[in-house]
């Protein structure tokens, strides 16, 4: 999806690589996880000085709750990257058997294409809430979920609950990279 939107993706797995990025995606999987590999890896300390000095970052899923400065329904003792002030909760749409499609209220440039965003949502969280510089920028359209926020942005730190690139829309990703493009300049 990065590279349908024009980026050059490079996996990360050492903190020499930082130094390299002009952005850099947390994906989803398992946040917990996620946290003890960065932590093993020696990246949770640099990410954290990176994003510090504004490297933008794109959260998915699990990278939406990385991000977060702090979760709800977390687990004892589980670290985030953080630099984005919100609170998230934790599969807050339940197990994986509870996954689903729904479309979202998009108030952000990504709405200037006519056709809505379709999202999907596996074991996702949501943003239960959010501090004075954080833009939301998705909200639940229909459902028993209507009005969950879903995605949100403060300053170079985009995040989604949902997982755009499995949709076949880049226009998440497309937004990250123009985020990216103009930090850089």
């Amino acid at each position: 999806m990065l590279e349908q939107a024009g980026a050059r993706t490079v996996a990360v797995r050492r903190p020499a690589e930082l130094a390299e990025l002009d952005g850099i995606v947390i994906p989803g999987g398992e946040s917990t996880t996620i946290s003890k590999l960065a932590r093993i890896f020696g990246l949770l300390d640099p990410l954290r000085d990176a994003l510090r000095g504004g490297l933008p970052a794109f959260g998915t899923c699990a990278g939406m709750i990385m991000l977060a400065d702090s979760i709800e329904d977390g687990v004892v003792g589980q670290e985030t990257i953080g630099g984005l002030d919100v609170a998230v909760r934790r599969n807050a749409f339940g197990r994986q058997v509870d996954s689903f499609e729904a479309d979202l209220d998009v108030a952000f440039d990504v709405a200037s294409v006519q056709r809505p965003f379709r999202a999907v949502f596996i074991r996702a969280p949501w943003v239960e809430k959010v501090g004075a510089q954080v833009e939301v920028v998705a909200r639940v359209a229909s459902g028993e979920a209507i009005g969950r926020i879903v995605a949100v942005r403060q300053g170079d730190l985009l995040a989604t609950s949902f997982h755009p690139e499995i949709t076949g829309d880049h226009r998440f990703h497309a937004m990250f990279v123009d985020l990216a493009r103009r930090t850089a300049i």
